[in-house]
């Protein structure tokens, strides 16, 4: 199986995060009415389903360390498929934030896999191209997904929506059991508990400074995931039709700036794309807030929310190749952490900073601290590591490689 046939298995299993988000996003609104509920916690049930995700990302990773890629997978993928029907059916919103969390617990099995399996396959700046490879078909989710959310919700509303989840679920149940070979020999298997190998990864310091990092960038995404919704349909009074066209262009955006990663990450190396993405990512964040401070409007926002887009998606690879660079042997469980970190946190923070209503100041000013803090630890703490590891590299002399990928497969 070519590697380009296998980045776009992985990128469309990666779609269950977005997708899970996206579809039924322009239905929120909508979601809250039916169940005689608050925005808040409209919002909560994407909060309830990325906990999920966050959290079932900690036991599959470190099972497909231990049992392979493949079952773990398959069997996350069917129970994702089900869920969405429950979800589809559920009389209320308690019940319907449980089916959520289940929801995101099983779905989580095709990030964090797919995450892995790039890792067993390649590393440093290939694994930064593989990864933009994949960026660009999970970005058909963010893409596709709000717009036909937008189109199907005066039809079918939000139940209907969650029903086409499962169907999507089936579909890439089958994709991954016909496409997609094991890619962890039963030697490199750990039989060893899950415990050790969390302690072994996390006793790295620069690893750590990735998870925090990580962790900033997803309050900041998270809240404009749960935000975007009420800020372009109530405060600026867009239809769901056009609030789906600027929401897929701003998806657009995040591809155009994972393939210019790719293209330059060879040249420029993925330290510094890494660096110089999440300080101008911040510095975007700030010039968004001081639009909305001084009543820019609605053009203005969606400018400076298209150029955080852009850069990104030239971070993100960067971030994860960087993270992974120590962890070959434990890729599952590495890659667990990583996603946890973004999907835990952010979760948490977006419906508290919703409590007071949904406004584009609430939105730009938790992206903008976000992202700051973000670039600052950066700066401070992973940067210097990065130093530090590159120096080591130097002194205890080239290592072993190899070569997985041909030069110029990717």
């Amino acid at each position: 199986m070519s590697l380009r046939r296998v980045a776009v298995v992985l990128g469309l299993l990666e779609m269950f995060g977005p997708i899970s988000m996206d579809l039924y996003m322009p239905t929120l609104p909508q979601l809250a009415t039916d169940l005689g509920t608050s925005e808040s916690l409209a919002q909560a049930t994407m909060s309830a389903c990325m906990l999920g995700l966050a959290l079932g990302q900690l036991a599959v990773g470190p099972l497909s360390d231990r049992f392979g890629r493949r079952k773990p997978l398959l069997v996350g993928v069917a129970l994702f498929a089900v869920l969405s029907l429950v979800c589809a059916v559920t009389p209320s919103i308690e019940l319907l934030l449980a089916a959520r969390f289940f929801q995101g617990l099983c779905g989580s099995a095709g990030i964090v896999i797919a995450l892995a399996v790039a890792r067993d396959l390649t590393q440093g700046v290939d694994l930064v191209r593989l990864l933009a490879m994949l960026t660009m078909v999970g970005a058909i989710a963010p893409i596709v997904a709000p717009v036909v959310g937008g189109q199907l919700a005066p039809f079918m509303g939000w139940r209907g929506i969650f029903a086409v989840l499962a169907g999507i679920g089936v579909a890439l149940f089958v994709l991954a059991w016909t496409s997609l070979p094991e890619s962890l020999s039963p030697e490199a298997r750990h039989a060893k508990g899950s415990g050790r190998q969390f302690g072994v990864v996390l006793r790295d310091k620069l690893f750590l400074g990735f998870l925090v990092v990580g962790a900033c960038g997803g309050v900041a995404f998270f809240t404009y995931l749960a935000s975007i919704s009420f800020v372009l349909q109530e405060s600026f009074s867009l239809s769901p039709q056009w609030f789906s066209v600027c929401f897929a262009a701003n998806a657009v955006m995040s591809i155009i700036g994972a393939q210019i990663n790719r293209v330059v990450v060879r040249r420029a190396g993925p330290e510094r794309m890494y660096t110089v993405g999440t300080v101008v990512t911040a510095l975007a964040a700030v010039a968004m807030l001081v639009t909305v401070l001084v009543g820019g409007g609605l053009v203005p926002l969606l400018i400076a929310l298209a150029l955080l887009m852009l850069v990104g998606g030239v971070t993100q690879g960067n971030g994860s190749a960087l993270a992974l660079a120590d962890h070959g042997e434990r890729a599952g469980t590495a890659a667990a952490l990583l996603g946890t970190t973004s999907f835990a946190v952010g979760p948490l923070v977006a419906p508290l900073v919703s409590l007071g209503g949904t406004t584009p100041l609430s939105m730009s000013l938790t992206m903008a601290v976000a992202y700051t803090a973000a670039a600052t630890l950066v700066l401070l703490a992973v940067l210097p590591g990065l130093r530090r590891r590159s120096r080591a590299a130097v002194e205890v002399g080239p290592r072993a490689k190899v070569e997985v990928v041909p030069p110029g497969a990717l």
